[in-house]
């Protein structure tokens, strides 16, 4: 994953309210007026934090008869935990070259 790929995706992860979407989503498909129902937030201002995240690739759509619910898209969140644990390995891989060359000093 690129880093303009990563830079919306962690704009859209930053808002509270998004990543409490998300993390109701993550219990199963919801639509935008049962989240409000569960988070502080109006139903249009839950639509709006739903666009952003279906524009960034993580929540998708569902048409169930009459009702839209949304689902996490999980492949676009491993893809970015990926993303970040590459990162991790190479920090972790410069950390320890430091630390062997300040105790070989």
């Amino acid at each position: 994953m690129t880093a303009g790929a990563l830079i919306p995706m962690f704009a859209a992860l930053a808002d509270e309210t998004r990543w409490s979407i998300l993390t109701a989503l993550g219990e199963g498909e919801a639509s935008a007026s049962a989240l409000a129902g569960r988070l502080p937030v109006s139903r249009q201002a839950i639509a709006k934090h739903l666009a952003v995240l279906q524009e960034v690739g993580l929540v998708e759509p569902v048409r169930v008869g009459r009702e839209v619910r949304f689902r996490v898209i999980g492949a676009e969140l491993a893809a970015t935990a990926r993303a970040l644990d590459a990162i991790g390995r190479k920090w972790d891989r410069r950390l320890a070259e430091i630390k062997e060359i300040a105790e070989g000093l």
